[in-house]
């Protein structure tokens, strides 16, 4: 009997400590889930300031920023309500729409986050609004070429004439819902989604002028 009573003790101790060791488990795999792959530098500036606050917009002046925004930016990985990716998310819409900046669109690493996000402004849509793509890659471009005065949030005080950017383009790209699109964009806002793209590949528009 003692034994049996032993036996079940050592069992119950060895259950607890399997659940306590699921628990931790699982504990950990929710934070990491939750940071969306973004290093611990990359989360303290997005928490430096409220979600409504605008990041500092790197400029090309700065050779510390310009290393910063000729890196190729990393693809992001979704996880359900990622508190560091929607806080992130909003403060760089507020730099985008931000009084100082007014930009038609913006890309991670402007502000030093070298993930695959952009906002661009649809001024292809009713009421001209500002969305949000994770991951966004252009699959085609037309062979017609379109001519647009360019300027950069990143680049101070300067606007260049580009006849290089395609007419119409094909993108796919993720959305905050974690779904997958395929969309042909023309005109204007496929010059948007060009130059924001570049961003992303370490490319600024300076880049692409005409020698």
């Amino acid at each position: 009997m003692d034994m049996i009573f032993k036996c079940k003790s050592v069992f119950f101790i060895l259950f607890v400590l399997v659940l306590t060791s699921c628990k931790s488990t699982s504990e950990i795999i929710s934070f990491r889930e939750n940071t969306c792959n973004f290093s611990s530098a990359e989360q303290t500036k997005i928490w430096s300031k409220a979600f409504d606050e605008p990041f500092r917009v790197l400029s090309i002046d700065n050779p510390t920023d310009l290393k910063i925004l000729t890196n190729v930016s990393q693809k992001v990985n979704f996880q359900k309500d990622n508190k560091d990716l929607k806080h992130f998310t909003n403060r760089l819409y507020s730099t985008v729409i931000d009084s100082s900046s007014l930009g038609v669109g913006i890309a991670a690493p402007q502000v030093g986050i070298l993930k695959q996000i952009i906002w661009v402004q649809r001024f292809d849509k009713d009421g001209e609004p500002f969305e949000l793509y994770f991951n966004p890659k252009i699959i085609q471009y037309s062979k017609k070429k379109q001519t647009f005065r360019e300027g950069c949030l990143s680049v101070p005080d300067r606007m260049d004439v580009l006849e290089t950017r395609s007419y119409a383009i094909l993108i796919e790209y993720d959305t905050i819902d974690n779904t997958h699109h395929i969309e042909m964009v023309e005109d204007f806002t496929a010059v948007i989604f060009q130059h924001e793209i570049d961003h992303l590949n370490g490319i600024i528009y300076i880049d692409r002028i005409k020698k």
